[in-house]
């Protein structure tokens, strides 16, 4: 019986190296072939800026500043950007909502809205996407001075 007992551990131990092995080695695509793990990363989008901060420099209490930061899919596969959010609610990304080919530009406009703001000034936007890496952050800095 203890023979029984430790052959069944030694099989369910071997079972379950087997499965993290071939779960490790790669991930199934839609038609249900493996697909290395690795190479899903190198087919990836990627998302390029041409610079990942803008300051704005000085600008009065109340005015709207805008900028689009420009970016280029310089990944082997089509980007999707799911989300794009900012630091607080004074900040207003508008990410492209159709997929970016491989090659392509696109921009995300920004939009801050400085009432109530004052003081130097870093708002963040966090860019969710299927890219590698997946989340990429730009920012708006600068100062906001008393409107006069």
């Amino acid at each position: 019986m203890k023979k029984m007992l430790v052959m069944a551990l030694v099989a369910m131990s071997f079972a379950s190296c087997q499965q993290s092995t071939s779960s490790a080695a790669g991930a199934a695509d839609s038609t249900g072939t493996e697909v290395s793990s690795a190479m899903a990363a190198t087919d990836a989008p990627v998302m390029t800026f041409e610079t990942i901060n803008y300051d704005f420099g000085k600008v009065k209490e109340g005015e709207k500043v805008q900028y689009e930061f420009k970016f280029k899919n310089t990944g082997k596969s089509p980007l999707i950007i799911s989300d794009a959010t900012a630091t607080c609610g004074c900040t207003v990304p508008e990410p492209p909502k159709e997929p970016i080919k491989p090659g392509a530009e696109a921009v995300i406009k920004v939009v801050f809205d400085t009432m109530g703001k004052s003081g130097l000034q870093d708002k963040v936007v966090t860019i969710t996407s299927n890219g590698n890496p997946s989340i990429n952050d730009v920012h708006l800095t600068g100062e906001v001075v008393p409107a006069s």
